[in-house]
């Protein structure tokens, strides 16, 4: 991924500019004006299931709840993809505070320390001989489908596991040249909300397969539309990069994967 890119799919969006401080603050507007952001409100008990074309950052807001927070509530990096089907809770995980909240009769909120959990007095078993873990694997098992180069050009950018920035390869290539569906397909975001990614298109292949498409100069597929591999779905460009190129993701169960295992080979 170019330097210019950021991490994906589907709700950095504008909390980026908010990030990073639990309490309230005030952000000026561009009109000159000043809005208050509030903290979240974890809603305790509660879950949302996504729906498609779901955001992180539109589950967050209809939710009161920040949108950096909810993804680190349920344990999903930047860039926060999320998909359909999947369970959000509404709160963070319990016992790492040591406090609860109460009410008190004049409205307000006290805070009294939690008791700490007694260890068991049973006496634990001794450990059992278990088969050492198997070795990681260079990659998911096999998607099932034959995935196509969604874009021709020069490779100018490879994955790197772990490297926030190199999620994904990019494709150089000239403005307005053609932006294919690597496979069959569900079109689930369509838009330029995510910061880094420009004009990003993020289609599903099954519950377990995505692929992501961005720095387009014009999209030409909308959110729940079905789309066949080799399907032009936009036009290359530069939005959100420093050049002419697409930046090409594969993610499998939400977790990016290198795309050159996939790819044919050239």
């Amino acid at each position: 991924m170019s330097a210019a890119s950021r991490p994906l799919l589907v709700a950095a969006l504008v909390v980026v500019a908010v990030a990073g401080c639990a309490s309230t603050k005030v952000i000026r507007t561009p009109s000159g004006g000043t809005t208050t952001v509030k903290p979240s409100v974890p809603r305790y008990g509660k879950t949302v299931v996504v729906q498609r074309g779901d955001t992180m950052y539109r589950v967050a807001s209809s939710n009161g709840i920040r949108a950096v927070d909810l993804a680190a509530w349920n344990g999903i990096p930047a860039p926060y993809t999320i998909y359909p089907g999947q369970r959000l809770r509404l709160y963070p995980s319990q016992g790492g505070s040591g406090t609860a909240t109460t009410g008190t009769s004049g409205g307000t909120v006290a805070t009294r320390p939690v008791p700490a959990t007694r260890p068991p007095t049973t006496t634990p078993r001794p450990p059992t001989a278990t088969a050492p873990a198997p070795a990681p694997q260079a990659a998911p098992v096999a998607s099932g489908f034959n995935w196509r180069w969604p874009a021709d050009g020069e490779l100018i950018g490879r994955y790197v596991a772990g490297e926030p920035t190199k999620q994904g390869i990019d494709i150089a290539g000239s403005s307005g040249a053609p932006v294919r569906a690597a496979a069959d397909g569900v079109v689930v975001y369509s838009g330029s909300g995510l910061v880094g990614y420009g004009e990003l298109v993020i289609i599903k292949h099954n519950e377990q397969w995505l692929s992501a498409y961005g720095h387009n100069r014009n999209r030409l597929v909308n959110e729940g539309q079905l789309v066949k591999a080799g399907q032009q779905i936009a036009e290359m460009g530069r939005s959100g990069a420093p050049r002419e190129m697409l930046h090409f993701e594969v993610r499998y169960n939400g977790k990016p994967v290198d795309p050159l295992l996939y790819l044919p080979k050239k």
